[in-house]
């Protein structure tokens, strides 16, 4: 089997020199240097590699030395030295169009490396400059094991430890505290000495700050304050000190003494020593900008490897908090903004809904968002069934985010209102519903599916009446009777129990619902009364008087909460504009692909229907009498055409004709069975609840805070807001939503007796003789 191809570009008679950043640059010589293009595989030894380019550039090939960049890593220099180094290099270059392998004389090793810039070579050694930086493992000083080992030019031998979670071999790590770590490097000249002059002393600070960590030493203030700052090396004895003061006349501050010498012993910073977790924010948050999730122990990790600071996990957590905080802005003035945030959202979404109210000491309470989109597409094509749910925020200042989502056509999440609340409780749901009411101002006779806890049970006919139709979500329901039987019955017990329970539940029929429920009184009377303590009215589809067309558990919007997952940990203005963007993109696709169905349903709804088309094939219709009909097939059922309904009631569960209905209207002439779904599975409906879009709000709106604005304060609107007084509380936070239980769950069976809720080892039953 053949091996892929690398192609070597060889090159010789240059040298490196260091960029700005600390990447390196090969400079061709005055020859303008020499190139040599050689392809190489696995079954290429190094031997033979090197014979090509000794005869190519005419060196003594004991006297080359070969060295590669890993690929995406121009800071790095790593050294060929025996054929186990060549075959890395070809399988870390497999997936790269080619390599750069560059030959250097052995005893110019070191002259190329010192020709780096003084302020990148001052007091560093050679072999510094050439210490790898890959993730993944480590690399001490010393060992024995040559099959685990490279050498460098300088010969100080390498181990490679490998890391079996990275993706990339292994990771290069000098073990020696007292090597200048090259992130470092770049800061050993921010202090030069006596007359050195800066702007400010916020700038001469940062500047000792960052020489102190690049020469590896501690210090302390003698004296800082607005005219004069004096600083000493930290360690006993140590005669290193600088003093710093404003230059006469200017704004200017001076160096006016310094001695550079040190006689302590510099080693490792320790434990966050000048780290402060505003610094380490401003160094890590570009990679926190690129890598979201970002660990506390990575960065402690990668602190110490490029600068020499050592952090605890907490000052790591509290930098990146820091570093996201300078990337999303602040979260005090997120609160600040809502008034302004609101009013902008009204007035780019003309007809929306975005109102929040504050404590009496203005602290932010509650915030309520709907946007006009999502109010026509839910009043113009959507199913008058809304589902209720809550998630909880895991910000810096925690909360609750309350949830209305609807169906769209195809069961697609169609978020209608949300709103971030300090607690969910039954005032702060009073509080959601009367907003969502005035909202919407739908006179249908909508219902919801929501849990019955939590203040939605009397939440939901305080705002909304009695005539609108409170469907419990049936796993939440199922959960808690779970756990009130837990105590007393066994768990195999209690899975008959619920398998009944979700029977009773589904059952389209009377008869369906009352067996379950005594195949449950069979197993426990106080399973039974239960039940019927339940208020069964609100959950079984058999009693159950509004339409929520089999739609059982207010858990329907999970993909909506995904979104509240990617953005909780935002400012709370951040948060909602992320969100709305979300909504609007959703939106839009929709739109977009919508435009090309050209069937009169949905295509889910479309091949739900020509199923039940097959299915009446094969039955027989009997008119009864006027509008009723009588369909014969593996059973005998009686179809209401003019009231759009069927004793076998999955008609009027699902919104689409059952097959029998079917049979009948194809009895009918001049009629479809197209004519007798619901309107709220066509396309058109599916065009209509998506009919409008969502503008966007500039991003310069959200930067701006409200004590910019020199308006007088709108009626009603507290322009001054600040944060909840409730902080997270310490400990990881959950991640993500908790998914419901799994309860029903595979019978265990007894393989000797065939018995259930046993195995064979706790079988009781009798051998036989």
């Amino acid at each position: 089997m053949a091996t892929k191809k690398v192609i070597a570009i060889c090159k010789a008679g240059g040298q490196f020199v260091t960029k700005k950043d600390g990447s390196l640059a090969y400079a061709n010589g005055d020859a303008n240097g020499d190139a040599y293009a050689i392809d190489i595989d696995h079954n290429t030894s190094m031997t033979d590699f090197m014979s090509e380019l000794a005869e190519k550039f005419e060196f003594s090939w004991e006297a080359m030395t070969l060295k590669y960049f890993l690929p995406g890593n121009k800071k790095t220099l790593i050294t060929i030295s025996k054929d186990k180094d060549f075959k890395r290099m070809i399988s870390f270059s497999a997936d790269a169009p080619n390599v750069e392998v560059f030959v250097l004389p052995k005893e110019a090793n070191a002259r190329n490396v010192s020709n780096m810039p003084a302020s990148r070579s001052s007091g560093t050694t050679a072999s510094e400059a050439v210490v790898p930086e890959v993730s993944g493992g480590d690399v001490v000083l010393g060992g024995d094991d040559d099959d685990d080992m490279i050498t460098d030019d300088f010969g100080m031998d390498l181990v490679i430890i490998p890391d079996e979670s990275s993706s990339l071999p292994c990771n290069f790590v000098l073990t020696d505290e007292k090597q200048h770590l090259k992130a470092a490097q770049q800061w050993e000249n921010t202090i030069t000495g006596v007359d050195q002059r800066f702007n400010s002393f916020i700038e001469f600070r940062d500047a000792l700050h960052k020489y102190s960590i690049a020469h590896g030493f501690t210090y302390k203030y003698k004296k800082n304050d607005s005219h004069r700052v004096s600083v000493k090396c930290k360690a006993v004895g140590c005669p290193w000190r600088i003093t710093a003061s404003r230059l006469s006349t200017t704004q200017l501050i001076c160096i006016k003494k310094m001695n550079p010498r040190h006689t302590c012993e510099r080693a490792v910073v320790k434990a966050g020593y000048r780290a402060t977790k505003g610094w380490i924010g401003s160094i890590i948050k570009e990679k926190l900008k690129a890598f979201p999730d970002y660990k506390p122990k990575d960065i402690a990790g990668d602190i110490k490897r490029e600068y020499g600071i050592e952090l605890n996990y907490s000052q790591a957590w509290r930098a990146k908090e820091i570093a996201r905080e300078q990337l999303q802005g602040s979260y005090k003035e997120a609160y600040s903004q809502l008034p302004f945030f609101c009013e902008k959202i009204k007035e780019t979404n003309p007809g929306s809904v975005a109102t929040f109210t504050t404590k009496e000491d203005s602290s932010f309470h509650r915030l309520f968002i709907s946007f006009y989109a999502s109010i026509s597409g839910f009043t113009r094509g959507c199913r008058p069934l809304l589902f209720l749910e809550s998630a909880v925020l895991n910000s810096k200042y925690q909360g609750v985010m309350l949830v209305a989502t609807a169906p769209d056509a195809e069961d697609g999440v169609f978020p209608v209102a949300f709103a971030v609340v300090d607690a969910e409780s039954e005032e702060n749901w009073v509080w959601f519903l009367e907003n969502l009411k005035l909202a919407l101002a739908d006179p249908r006779r909508i219902t919801f599916v929501a849990d019955f806890q939590n203040g939605l049970k009397n939440a939901l006919p305080l705002v909304f009446g009695e005539e609108h139709y409170h469907a419990y979500c049936l796993r939440h329901l199922a959960e808690k009777l779970n756990m009130d039987l837990k105590a007393q019955f066994s768990h195999e017990a209690r899975r008959f129990m619920l398998n009944d329970f979700y029977a009773a539940a589904y059952a389209a029929r009377p008869e369906g619902y009352y067996q379950s429920l005594e195949n449950i009184k069979n197993i426990s009377p106080d399973a039974y009364a239960w039940v019927i303590e339940s208020k069964p009215h609100h959950w079984a589809n058999a009693l159950f008087e509004g339409e929520r067309y089999n739609h059982m558990n207010s858990t329907f919007g999970l993909d909506f909460y995904s979104w509240v997952s990617e953005t909780h940990e935002l400012p709370i203005t951040q948060m909602i504009d992320e969100m709305r963007a979300k909504l609007m993109q959703s939106i839009y696709t929709r739109q977009v692909q919508s435009r090309e169905w050209v069937t009169t349903l949905t295509p889910s709804n479309e091949e739900k229907l020509q199923k039940e088309v097959e299915l009446a094939k094969s039955l027989q219709v009997q008119q009864s009498h006027n509008s009723l009909y009588e369909v014969h097939g593996e059973s005998i059922n009686v179809v209401d055409i003019d009231q759009c309904d069927c004793d076998c009631k999955q008609w009027r569960l699902t919104g689409l004709p059952c097959s029998h209905a079917v049979a009948v209207v194809n009895c009918i002439i001049e009629k479809s069975p197209f004519d007798y779904c619901s309107r709220y599975f066509t396309v058109e409906s599916h065009r209509l609840t998506y009919a409008e879009s969502i503008n966007p709000v500039p991003n310069g709106m959200l930067m701006m805070t409200t004590t910019a604005v020199e308006e007088p304060p709108v009626e009603g609107v507290v322009v001054s807001v600040t944060p909840p007084p409730t902080r997270r509380t310490p400990g990881r936070p959950k991640s993500k939503l908790v998914e419901p239980i799994d309860m029903i769950k595979r019978q265990l069976q007894c393989s000797k007796c065939k018995g259930l809720g046993h195995n064979k080892k706790t079988c009781k039953a009798v051998s036989e003789v």
